[in-house]
This record gives C-alpha cells, sequence and structure tokens, in this order.
C-alpha cells in the first residue's frame, strides 16, 4: 500500500520548503490506472490498425479512388499501406517492436494525409457510398488525433 507521505519528496532549499511529486511509473493508483488506460487504448489502435489494413486487400476498390492522381501505381500504393498498418497493428502489441511499429505508424499517417486532403479537395467518396464534404474536411484534424493517440500508446511507462 502507498501512503501519501511515500509519493511526495521534501526538498529544503536555502530559502524556502518545497515539494515535488514522485512521478514514477506505478507509483500509486493514477500510475496503475494510465496503464490500463494505455494498453486499453493499444489494443483498439491494434485492432483498428489491422482490420483497415486487412479492408485494403479485401476490398482495394474502396481505397485506390482516394489515392491522389499524382501518385503512381494507385493499386500498389493501396496494398503497401494495406501491409503497413497490418504490421504497425500487431507491432504496437510487442513490446520489443513497439516503438519501431509505433514510429512507423505516424509516418504512415503522415504519408496518407494527402489522400485525406484530396478527398476533401476533390470531394471523392468511396464507391456506393455518399459522404458529405464537410465530414471529408470534418476528418482531416482527426489525423493529428490518431496521431496523438498512436504517440501515447506506442510509449513505455513514464
Amino acid at each position: 500500500m502507498v501512503r501519501w507521505r511515500d509519493k511526495i519528496l521534501f526538498y529544503r532549499s536555502p530559502s524556502s520548503w518545497f515539494i515535488q511529486l514522485d512521478r514514477r511509473a506505478g507509483s500509486g493508483h493514477e500510475g496503475v490506472m494510465k496503464e490500463r488506460l494505455r494498453t486499453g487504448l493499444r489494443w483498439l489502435a491494434s485492432l483498428g490498425f489491422v482490420a483497415i489494413g486487412v479492408l485494403h486487400f479485401t476490398n482495394p476498390n474502396g481505397f485506390v479512388p482516394i489515392v491522389p492522381p499524382a501518385l503512381p501505381a494507385p493499386l500498389l500504393l493501396v496494398y503497401l499501406s494495406g501491409a503497413a498498418e497490418i504490421a504497425g497493428g500487431v507491432g504496437l502489441l510487442v513490446p520489443r517492436l513497439r516503438r519501431a511499429a509505433g514510429i512507423g505508424l505516424l509516418l504512415l499517417l503522415v504519408a496518407v494525409f494527402p489522400a485525406n486532403i484530396y478527398m476533401a479537395v476533390a470531394d471523392v467518396s468511396l464507391p456506393n457510398t455518399h459522404v458529405p464534404q464537410w465530414a471529408l474536411w470534418l476528418r482531416l484534424p482527426f489525423q493529428f488525433a490518431f496521431m496523438a493517440w498512436v504517440w501515447f500508446v506506442m510509449r513505455e511507462p513514464e
């Protein structure tokens, strides 16, 4: 059991006393809860990336139209990004690969951002669906939220 005085470090400076909270990971309830949250979000991110990655192979025609026309070999790019999503999603669950997988997913999210911009600017929708243009624009800031999510779950306990 951790007592409050075990979590606070007292220091004496020449002119005054000051207190610093002990921020070691796992020290107390807050550390445990943060790591449980990180683990749950890691699994959710992993499942999401793997599921979307699999969709790149099972339904590539749903992704080819959103590849900007300036890029070569849209189908190949869809397959490569799908493979990267699957590898990154699985890698997040392997402690020794977690950091590399997280960095790879961050780079992937940056790399596919032009496709998200292209969707919004050109009003491109996936086949057999209609997404309002405002939703395509609203999706753009979420890419940064996904990056923050990956950053959070790829990190080791503080």
